[in-house]
């Protein structure tokens, strides 16, 4: 879609195609190279915008339904009290608005204390400098709102505050390491180990930014119905002593697939057998 929208704005304009070859654009992999080779071979075409269009939108709509059913599984939130197919699509659409914005601005602002010397720009010290906690600031306001839209409306607003910081200082330290990847290591690979660059980078680039986006609502989970102190074996045997903690969270887990108003979900725990000791005849381990 970008390269589609790249050739419609580079038709009949000379000067705009000679700057971009020149830039550091052409540097990059995979693109810079046919920037560098025929610049005029770039056109736009209006079914290649349309279906890279609804491609992305497609996508996009996609992950932030998997983001939505994530949270609702950390939050424990039952089946039938989630929001609805369409429900779920429209909060989805009001959630790329409110990140596209956001990623422009921290992006923008990521980009000014890791790439600007790479690029060609002259940033002073100390917007630099500054630019670090606005971009926070900014990243923390940004997943504030996307917690609200991502959360069911039972819980709080209070609540997702904890959250919100987490995922703002999180997303904007991956930031700052993606514009450096592009500045420092990709720009002017050549093209085999650009292209490997480009794809790996960007696989673990979206990895962390989901792992930080989960880790900050479990976060908002735990600090509000202080699910702790938890048994640390429990995810590897079953012969552990819950915590009340650890029966408060099963609990939930259970309760979270309930699927009609209508249906009881009924948790009960038991304490754990004790293993047999086969070389003694049967009788419990000690």
């Amino acid at each position: 879609m970008l390269v589609t929208v790249l050739g419609f704005v580079l038709q009949g304009d000379s000067d705009l195609q000679a700057r971009l070859v020149n830039s550091t654009l052409a540097e990059l992999p995979i693109i810079g190279s046919q920037l560098r080779e025929n610049v005029h071979a770039l056109k736009g075409s209006g079914v290649g915008l349309a279906v890279g269009i609804l491609g992305t939108l497609y996508g996009c709509l996609g992950a932030a339904g998997a983001t939505q059913n994530a949270f609702n599984r950390a939050w424990a939130v039952p089946r039938n009290e989630r929001p609805n197919p369409i429900a779920l699509r429209l909060r989805s659409l009001l959630l790329l608005l409110v990140l596209g914005a956001g990623v422009l601005v921290t992006t923008t602002l990521a980009g000014l204390t890791t790439g600007a010397a790479a690029f060609g720009a002259t940033v002073s010290a100390g917007l630099g400098i500054a630019a670090i906690p606005l971009a926070t600031l900014a990243s923390v306001g940004l997943f504030m709102v996307a917690f609200r839209v991502l959360t069911a409306r039972e819980v709080p607003t209070r609540h997702l505050r904890i959250g919100a910081v987490v995922a703002g200082v999180g997303w904007q330290i991956v930031q700052v390491l993606g514009t450096y990847l592009v500045a420092h290591t990709l720009r002017g690979a050549p093209e085999a180990y650009g292209v490997f660059g480009l794809v790996l980078g960007l696989i673990a680039w979206i990895y962390l930014l989901a792992l930080v986006i989960v880790f900050a609502a479990e976060t908002n989970v735990v600090a509000q119905r202080r699910l702790w102190p938890r048994a640390l074996l429990t995810p590897f045997t079953d012969q552990v002593r819950l915590t009340s903690a650890d029966e408060r969270a099963y609990t939930a887990y259970a309760e979270s697939e309930r699927h009609k108003g209508f249906e009881s979900v009924d948790v009960g725990f038991e304490p754990p057998e004790e293993e047999t000791n086969p070389h003694d005849g049967g009788e419990p381990g000690r």
